[in-house]
């Protein structure tokens, strides 16, 4: 009986139409010369605060958009216009714990980011889901917590081969918690041996510099192509 029974695989049909949306979506972002950026972590790993660093940063030198994803709220889309002035967009999914290509699409063209050089999708905060859609984004950036501990890329491998660029953040905590930021990254170019990383402490005002002039690099590079 169970051979005559129809299976559906569902997740590889889903994301099988999720990569042909974000390739797609990435051919139109290279047409605009929109350089966007997919930022990736765990909750309470200091996304918003480091990107309140960067923007700012940045900005004298590129025009920045930024869609803030989460499952409700807008509290960190109003830090960002608030402490940036950047142009920024909320996107409240309601319920879903990541965004896909077709999500991305929508928020991105909400945004109305005519004119911009960088759009930065902060994207929700989770080391699973988010790991699984290509939003279309021209590069994955990934944020560890040193208060996390240096073992997460052995229990979230794939979040850890998506990415392009890890951020090590909150490296002022390190008096307090055991992270070994050597094993940190054995254990991800395990896993990704083209990865590149950055220690940062926003709160100390300490690697943001050098973060801020590589994805400056990587957007003058993207856009002179």
């Amino acid at each position: 009986m169970a051979d005559r029974v129809r299976v559906l695989k569902v997740k590889q049909s889903v994301l099988a139409n999720n990569d042909k949306r974000a390739e797609e979506f990435r051919a139109e972002l290279k047409e605009k010369g929109i350089f966007m950026i997919n930022l990736m972590s765990s909750p309470g790993s200091g996304k918003t605060t480091l990107l309140v660093n960067l923007i700012n940063r940045l900005k004298k030198d590129l025009r920045i958009g930024v869609m803030e994803a989460d499952m409700d709220a807008s509290v960190d889309a109003e830090t960002i216009l608030s402490k940036t002035g950047a142009r920024v967009i909320q996107l409240n999914t309601s319920g879903e714990c990541h965004l896909d290509a077709k999500m991305t699409s929508e928020g991105f063209h909400g945004l109305d980011a005519q004119g911009l050089d960088l759009v930065i999708l902060e994207n929700i905060g989770n080391l699973v889901c988010p790991a699984e859609f290509d939003t279309g984004a021209a590069m994955n950036l990934v944020l560890l917590s040193v208060p996390e501990g240096d073992d997460k890329p052995l229990k979230y491998p794939l979040m850890f081969r998506r990415g392009d660029a890890f951020v090590f953040t909150k490296m002022d905590a390190r008096v307090v918690f055991d992270f070994d930021v050597d094993k940190a990254k054995e254990r991800i170019l395990r896993l990704n041996p083209n990865a590149v990383f950055f220690p940062v402490s926003a709160k100390l005002d300490e690697g943001v510099d050098t973060l801020a002039e590589y994805l400056l690099a990587r957007v003058r590079e993207y856009k002179e192509k």
